[in-house]
């Protein structure tokens, strides 16, 4: 069983409930070093004082901020950890929402919650169940490793799932970023084409059904290298479609997903209907007819 990355009880009203908090998600990816070029020797870091070029160990090493002319405020991790909320081990909920009012711009990453103990888990049921009942998400903040998140509660089955989320000042202005926003517009054909190939390429989520390829790829290029083989180069990214060919890319696009689709149809097997299934049939067709 794995160790909670945090422990601390969610407070809402005067009720307290005792949780762990463990990761609901990994990253897979190859792992690389770096390494000289033309030669196998390690790349390392260090923590070289700027002034004197010499090693300074981690635990000489503190944290401070330049706060203009000059000026340098050091920071023992002590008087970090004395700051409020700093030592808080209480996740405050403030207000209970609906879930679809969160933007998921505002979305971090995804924690399991657990009941911190035997005893807290009647409290952590009533808490899932009557969140589940009234189809409500709750937000909260915490304190966790040094740093206080902005969070969102749900619950999920059996258990209750923490999203982390960014302030509101954390997420960026898309104006300010992309210097405006698009402005250009379909014309009537062009979106009645464009919602068929939506509608033709619709289907229901299953994330079993997607998998990182790319890392697959990179795995490959890896053994290829390892046995000499030459390696393979891929195809290049398509180009943009023009917009005088647009309609025709748009037809041939749902041409194209919808013999997917038919072909998709085809290789699927039809359930054949057992005996007991035949004989309620035919017992309800005869009803039918006499009824008529």
């Amino acid at each position: 069983m794995a160790r909670p990355i945090w422990t601390g009880a969610i407070t809402f009203g005067l009720v307290s409930v005792p949780v762990g908090m463990y990761s609901a998600t990994h990253e897979h990816e190859v792992s690389f070093h770096q390494y000289e070029k033309g030669t196998s020797d390690r790349i390392r870091y260090q923590r070289v004082n700027e002034r004197t070029g010499k090693e300074v160990d981690y635990a000489d090493i503190v944290k401070g901020t330049d706060t203009g002319g000059g000026k340098l405020v050091m920071l023992e991790q002590e008087e970090l950890d004395s700051v409020a909320p700093g030592r808080s081990k209480s996740l405050d909920l403030h207000a209970f929402v609906d879930l679809e009012e969160i933007d998921p711009i505002f979305y971090q990453k995804s924690y399991y919650l657990a009941p911190g103990s035997d005893e807290s888990a009647k409290t952590y049921a009533l808490l899932r169940d009557a969140m589940a009942k009234v189809g409500r998400a709750a937000i909260g903040t915490l304190v966790m490793r040094g740093k206080e998140y902005l969070a969102a509660i749900r619950p999920d089955g059996k258990l209750l799932v923490l999203e982390t989320m960014f302030f509101a000042d954390e997420v960026r202005e898309p104006e300010d970023e992309l210097g405006g926003l698009p402005s250009a517009t379909a014309k009537p054909a062009e979106m009645k084409m464009a919602v068929q190939l939506i509608e033709s390429m619709s289907g229901k989520w299953k994330p079993k059904d997607y998998r990182d390829s790319y890392t697959d790829r990179v795995q490959k290029l890896i053994a290829e290298k390892k046995k000499g083989k030459e390696v393979t180069v891929a195809e290049p990214a398509p180009e943009a479609t023009d917009v005088t060919d647009l309609m025709e890319a748009l037809r041939a696009s749902v041409d194209r997903a919808k013999t997917r689709r038919g072909a998709a149809a085809k290789s699927t097997p039809t359930k054949k209907k057992s005996t007991a299934a035949k004989k309620t049939t035919a017992k309800k067709t005869t009803a039918k007819k006499k009824a008529a």
